[in-house]
């Protein structure tokens, strides 16, 4: 399995900023991670691109690289704080405003994913609802799931008493 970085460092952004960006392409194929920034309204959008572009590069002229782009994946991002520049700012009487200009080092890590052997079957969708009925002890009336199954054994239990309705309780005056 090939694993490729890239660095661009020194951008004139925030870490935090970078951040939110990188958190939208983590774990996503390069293609589709490609496409969300191209649409991104994010101005750092444009350096993670070109750092994912370099790490694509990186991982084909790696040995032993399958050829196929499209089994990689972002397999790692993220965003490390960058020297800041402090800057001063003339400010009311005579005071003096501190601005401090930011900037951040974005990595970006691309792996590629195995070959694929043989079509495996992904488990059944609604399982989870059968395990946690199954956990409860008692399974769930027919046509009953969740709320409406706990609201109906509290309408049968022993002792309940019935809610008039207001129907019901016109009828009694």
């Amino acid at each position: 399995m090939i694993e490729a970085r890239a660095t661009a460092r020194f951008v004139r952004t925030s870490a935090q900023k970078a951040g939110l960006v990188l958190d939208l392409i983590r774990g996503r194929e390069v293609n589709q991670a490609l496409a969300t920034l191209e649409y991104s309204r994010k101005a750092v959008a444009r350096e993670v691109s070109k750092v994912l572009r370099s790490a694509i590069a990186n991982a084909q002229q790696k040995e032993g690289f399958g050829g196929d782009v499209d089994r990689l994946y972002v397999s790692a991002c993220y965003a490390d704080q960058g020297p800041s520049a402090k800057r001063i700012r003339p400010a009311p009487m005579g005071r003096a405003f501190r601005v401090v200009k930011r900037s951040a080092h974005l990595t970006v890590k691309v792996a590629e994913r195995p070959a694929p052997i043989g079509e495996v079957e992904p488990p059944p969708r609604g399982r989870r609802k059968a395990v946690a009925a199954g956990k409860a002890g008692k399974a769930a009336p027919a046509g009953k799931s969740g709320k409406a199954a706990a609201a109906g054994k509290a309408a049968t239990a022993p002792g309940a008493k019935k809610r008039a309705t207001p129907r019901a309780a016109k009828a009694r005056t």
